[in-house]
């Protein structure tokens, strides 16, 4: 199953994408102002062109597990992705993504590699039965 999961920000989304497995993630592109209908157009088509099948958006909750402004702001961004995409969507905790992906380095801009991050994060939890 291919997965696509995106690191929402108001100003930049980063975009990571799963092997057709659902075992390997890589960063894949950033989308400008991912909330807006332009930005959720955009999605949809890469949605489409990678053939995913279920898209993970980080949720930004604050330590003591509470969230906070940030969260909301992510919650409101996945009701309208919701509406634009045939596929389900789901929110996963970001925790640590951003610090980890700047510690990781890479080619890739820091907002798709904390997608990828938040990507590989969501398919080893995935992984670990129940």
């Amino acid at each position: 199953m291919r997965i696509l999961a995106l690191d929402y920000g108001a100003a930049r989304t980063g975009v990571a994408v799963s092997d057709a497995t659902g075992t390997l993630a890589s960063p894949l592109t950033v989308v400008k102002k991912a909330s807006s209908a332009t930005g959720l157009q955009e999605l949809a088509g890469i949605v489409r062109r990678e053939q995913a099948e279920l898209v993970i958006v980080g949720l930004p909750v604050s330590l003591d597990a509470r969230e906070h402004a940030q969260a909301r702001e992510v919650r409101s961004f996945v009701a309208r992705l919701v509406r634009e995409l045939n596929v389900p969507v789901r929110t996963y905790d970001e925790r640590f993504t951003t610090k980890v992906a700047a510690e990781r380095g890479g080619a890739a801009g820091i907002d798709a590699r904390a997608a990828a991050v938040l990507l590989e994060d969501y398919l080893r939890s995935a992984a670990v039965p129940e």
